[in-house]
């Protein structure tokens, strides 16, 4: 059954979620939960990657698994800090290295350069994000329940797992947190999609205009999958990034954040509810 959601402005959100406290690496002063912290080191291709593997201590119950693909900074302790919260929500999960070990931005040109070299390449884009997928599904030692498996992404990362989903990967769910909407593929493949999609969108990102959010949105209707479109009014680009800084283009926004948040929490919760 085809099932399209749109949903546009602030001041639309989920009575009652914003009192999580699900991802409140929002917040500065949130409380922590002891993590496990796994690093696996897998190849494709001849490059080696470095994930990190977030998950609780307590209890002995399997949990859902998420793979987060950061923004196009790669792996860093600002997106470890951010798969922790996630986790602390009672999931396992794998923040994924889309660039290899050898590929570490340390400023925002490098990480223009990096993304870019991925962007340009969307076979390798899903190949990299797939390898993920299997190595977490195939990891031995942790709380997982590989039949409880999505994606989320940030900027750079948030296009990536949309560009996953249109490969028709097996996944209950893929999230987009201001992330790219344009792909060569988006006519092509987006009828492959297998997973509900959220996508999570400031209304006045500069960066994803709404000529973008147009074309994915005809792209979408145009398929059987079960979608959402959320846009945040008066929302810039990398409104959940405490670092985005630059008014106008990308600035984060706590309270739009906390209600993007929300929306995904809302989505899991639906899924995978006992």
């Amino acid at each position: 059954m085809k099932q399209t959601r749109f949903f546009a402005g602030l001041s639309f959100f989920l009575a009652g979620c914003l009192g999580s406290n699900a991802l409140a690496d929002t917040v500065p002063d949130r409380a922590e939960t002891e993590m496990i912290e796994t690093e696996v080191i897998y190849e494709l291709d001849g490059t080696e990657f470095e994930s990190t593997i977030v998950h609780g201590i307590e209890g002995d119950e399997p949990l859902p698994g998420i793979l987060m693909v950061p923004n196009w900074m790669g792996p860093t302790e600002a997106s470890l800090e951010k798969a922790k919260a996630v986790a602390e929500e009672g999931r396992v999960v794998m923040m994924v290295d889309m660039y290899g070990v050898d590929v570490r931005p340390a400023d925002s040109g490098e990480a223009a350069e990096a993304a870019g070299s991925v962007r340009a390449d969307r076979s390798l884009m899903r190949a990299r994000l797939g390898k993920a997928h299997d190595v977490l599904r195939q990891k031995e030692g942790i709380p997982l329940d590989p039949e409880r498996l999505a994606a989320i992404g940030f900027c750079f990362g948030g296009g990536t797992v949309l560009e996953y989903a249109r490969s028709g990967a097996d996944l209950d769910a893929v999230v987009s947190f201001h992330g790219d909407l344009a792909s060569p593929t988006l006519e092509t493949d987006s009828g492959q999609i297998q997973s509900a999609v959220l996508v999570l969108h400031g209304a006045d990102d500069p960066y994803v205009p709404q000529e973008d959010v147009t074309a994915f949105r005809e792209a979408m209707l145009a398929t059987e999958a079960d979608w959402t479109l959320v846009q945040f009014g008066n929302a810039v680009h990398s409104f959940t990034d405490p670092e985005a800084n630059a008014p106008g283009e990308a600035m984060y926004d706590s309270l739009v954040a906390e209600r993007a948040f929300s929306f995904m929490e809302e989505l899991f919760e639906a899924l995978w509810k006992d």
